[in-house]
């Protein structure tokens, strides 16, 4: 009888959790452990209201950094612009002539063709390695048809920039309208009065940095705030129905941005006129319509002496049309570069603004979910259940103090407390509290 009144009693001490080896933890010292510990999540929660905040900033600093660029880039499209229109102008004039050297030229071109589809076709078998036979016939077919005037104007270069400035204005547009939806959602998510209202007096403000004793001054404009506008406090309204349209709207905003990034509208051309392409463009270019060969006219001797055909002796005005060419050329393919160099640099705002995006969201969540939680300041957030020693498994055995927690509305959390990490070191519960927070928001993601 004597032994199972024992049994009884370690039991009924074991459930009340105040077993730590021989000695007992009082119900004072767990309100202390969780008062402790509740401090810790506190400031915790305080963190992540602003670190919510400081993303917020940080997303605005971001869009005005984008505007700048954008200015920028409507600079080095108004130039690049300019140089385009007066290569297409030189371009025309020097169609208009009468044919001169033509003679020169045609003998020089039916020289320049054989030796251009043999450097091209041993490249092409060489690098690309698929369906040569039918490029052979599609090249010939192509070379057929051009004509070497065609190459002494650089004509290639001519379309190449065209074609690039087209894909350029395609890839502003798409980064534009994508830019254009988020701002929208992202002007209306930080009008809501999580993100308006600043503290004025701890005294008025809860664990969340949110108002709940003060009256509200709210922004007409957001959809979410004016279902609010019936109810004077936060204290009588549900949390998930206040926060969730915010977080329905970061999710939006999140989901315009990243979708641009899958899509075809941002593969940029390669746009370095300073250098040839990649192997890899070059093959595609010469799958497509042969014009990848163009670039491997400097491996043959006629093709070069085609460019280098001087008409000046009987046709002055042309040879000076012609340089007014090259120099509106080079200009143009310089200022299409610099062009291109932004559009990267606008691209990358855009990843920026996607990453800062993702961590509103995860913040912002998270806190969301606190808020369902909080009641006020006094409340505890974590209550300490069980304290106990152990014995660790090892081979090298050692005390572990086991702390069982409850976080918010939480199932029972386990901490593991090693040895070394005693009970009375001041941040004792800072690191169970810590542990315990980790645990929680971990199986709030897999949520």
């Amino acid at each position: 009888m004597k032994m199972l009144l024992l049994c009884v009693g370690l039991l009924l001490t074991w459930e009340n959790g105040r077993v730590m080896g021989e000695e007992l933890v009082s119900d004072n010292e767990l309100q202390e452990m969780s008062l402790q510990g509740s401090k810790y999540i506190n400031k915790e929660i305080q963190n992540a209201v602003q670190e919510v905040k400081q993303i917020k900033t940080l997303i605005e600093k971001t869009d005005e950094e984008r505007k700048l660029l954008l200015n920028t880039l409507e600079d080095a499209k108004r130039k690049k612009e300019i140089a385009l229109d007066e290569t297409r102008d030189s371009e025309m004039k020097l169609k208009e002539l009468p044919g001169v050297c033509n003679e020169t030229m045609t003998a020089l071109w039916e020289e320049c063709k054989p030796c251009l589809k043999q450097t091209c076709m041993k490249f092409y078998a060489r690098v690309c390695r698929s369906g040569s036979s039918l490029i052979g016939r599609q090249l010939e077919e192509f070379l057929n048809q051009s004509s070497p005037f065609y190459f002494w104007m650089n004509g290639d270069r001519i379309d190449s920039l065209l074609e690039n400035d087209r894909q350029q204005s395609h890839i502003l547009d798409a980064m534009q309208d994508s830019f254009t939806r988020v701002s929208s959602i992202m002007d209306t998510v930080f009008q809501d009065r999580f993100f308006t209202e600043e503290p004025q007096d701890t005294h008025y403000f809860s664990a969340l940095g949110l108002p709940h004793r003060r009256p509200h001054h709210f922004y007409p404009k957001s959809r979410f705030v004016r279902s609010l506008r019936l109810f004077p406090s936060f204290g009588s309204l549900g949390f998930p129905d206040m926060f969730q349209p915010v977080l329905e709207m970061i999710h939006q905003a999140q989901e315009a941005m990243d979708t641009q990034f899958h899509g075809p509208d941002f593969h940029f051309p390669n746009m370095d006129f300073t250098r040839d392409n990649d192997a890899h463009t070059v093959c595609k270019e010469i799958r497509h319509n042969s014009t990848g060969c163009l670039k491997m006219i400097d491996q043959c001797d006629k093709c070069r002496e085609i460019l280098s055909v001087d008409c000046s002796a009987s046709n002055p005005a042309q040879a000076q049309l012609r340089q007014e060419l090259n120099d509106s050329l080079q200009m143009a393919e310089k200022l299409s570069q610099r062009y291109n160099e932004l559009l990267w640099s606008y691209q990358r705002k855009m990843f920026n603004t996607s990453s800062l995006l993702e961590q509103l969201n995860q913040q912002f969540s998270w806190v969301s979910q606190l808020a369902n939680l909080t009641q006020g300041e006094d409340q505890a957030y974590l209550q300490v259940s069980t304290v106990t020693s152990h014995t660790s498994d090892s081979d090298t055995p050692s005390r572990v103090t086991v702390v069982v927690v409850k976080l918010f509305d939480s199932d029972p959390i386990t901490v593991r407390m090693p040895e070394e990490v005693s009970m009375d070191d001041p941040k004792f519960m800072d690191t169970v509290a810590e542990k315990a927070l980790q645990e929680y928001r971990r199986k709030q993601q897999q949520e």
